[in-house]
């Protein structure tokens, strides 16, 4: 009997821990992340609350455009953990997306620990996220000011700035660091680069025009 409540309390334990895997959940008010701890955890170790100060829950500047003259012509603003010490363990983050009139992007992305919810402030944005295997379906929107669409976690999404003028929008992740992986910089960017046997194989190209891809976001960072 004893080796089968052992048995069933390691099963529930892996079943929930696999259920409500996210940012770990505060069993406080708050916990301010404490930046110059050298332990290294699963999130960031808190410092004591005796020492917590308004400041670790305040971030300037959202209000300022982020400079879009770069290639693709979009800059993101991200405020998560980082920038705000006492987001630590309440799962969330937010960021200010510029875009350039005509063709500002926000490049195909994933964020693998965050849904994102995109609201227009300024302009006008043709997004989308496509699905996993097997389907691989684009869902796909054109947001003007006003509008709200939701990423789901983990989904390849992006954001294209097609109107004259500037765009901005606004985005809530469900986590405290969502994280970010550029799909077209990280398949051809990568340090030490994929072996462009595999990447031509892969994208059906010869190995000239992808030798020619990583060149060009070698030569960018």
């Amino acid at each position: 009997m004893a080796t089968y409540a052992i048995y069933l309390f390691t099963f529930l334990a892996l079943v929930s821990s696999q259920a409500f895997a996210s940012d770990p959940s505060p069993l406080q008010d708050f916990c301010v992340a404490d930046m110059k701890s050298e332990v290294f955890v699963n999130g960031l170790v808190c410092k004591n609350p005796k020492e917590a100060k308004p400041e670790d829950f305040f971030f300037p500047g959202l209000d300022k455009a982020g400079d879009t003259s770069k290639n693709p012509g979009s800059n993101v603003t991200l405020v998560n953990v980082d920038k705000i010490a006492g987001l630590n363990t309440l799962g969330i983050s937010l960021s200010r997306i510029d875009f350039a009139p005509n063709g500002g992007l926000n490049s195909p992305h994933i964020h693998p620990r965050a849904t994102e919810v995109l609201t227009v402030m300024e302009g006008t944005l043709y997004v989308g996220f496509v699905t996993s295997s097997p389907d691989f379906k684009l869902f796909s929107k054109v947001l003007n000011k006003g509008d709200v669409f939701v990423f789901p976690q983990g989904l390849i999404h992006f954001q294209f700035n097609i109107g004259a003028v500037p765009a901005i929008a606004f985005a809530g992740l469900s986590s405290q660091n969502p994280g970010l992986v550029t799909v077209a910089k990280a398949v051809f960017g990568s340090n030490p680069p994929i072996s462009d046997d595999v990447l031509a194989k892969a994208f059906q190209l010869d190995k000239k025009t992808v030798d020619w891809l990583q060149a060009q976001f070698w030569n960018s960072s």
